[in-house]
């Protein structure tokens, strides 16, 4: 949850919260979002790519290799992302969400209804990929141990 809250309190990411993930060429998933701050509640509107497990952000979308992003959030640190109109009270409002403590949701606003949608089906598939890959690199064989 660590990564979560950094990106939440707006720390720089280390370079190790993206090192190997290839962010600029061929994203799983990028565009437009505005990122709710955790302190100063204002919307800021921030490009967004999904990539091997990573959600990052960039304040435009000239995305090179060079580029630093402003956040990296690691779906391995995620529980849940849902809509969250009733809880933002603004349209194409999602949650994104970890251990289910007050300071581990983050909020987005996407510009449409069916963009919304797509982005919650692209990192709730991520987090699906990434707690399945954190489950099987966990597992014991017990027969080894004989």
């Amino acid at each position: 949850m660590e990564g979560l809250w950094r990106s939440v309190t707006g720390q720089d990411p280390s370079p190790e919260e993206y090192s190997g993930v290839e962010f600029w060429s061929h994203p799983e998933r990028a565009g437009w979002l505005s990122k709710q701050g955790e302190y100063i509640k204002t919307w800021r509107r921030r490009w967004f790519v999904l990539k091997q497990g990573k959600l990052l952000w960039f304040k435009d979308s000239y995305v090179t290799q060079a580029s630093v992003p402003r956040g990296v959030i690691s779906m391995g640190t995620c529980q849940t992302v849902k809509g969250a109109e009733d809880v933002v009270h603004k349209p194409c409002a999602f949650e994104l969400s970890g251990s289910g403590t007050s300071h581990d949701a983050m909020y987005f606003i996407a510009d449409t209804e069916k963009e919304k949608e797509e982005w919650i089906n692209s990192i709730g598939r991520s987090i699906v990929q990434n707690s399945l890959a954190l489950a099987d690199s966990e597992v014991v064989d017990y027969d080894a141990r004989r």
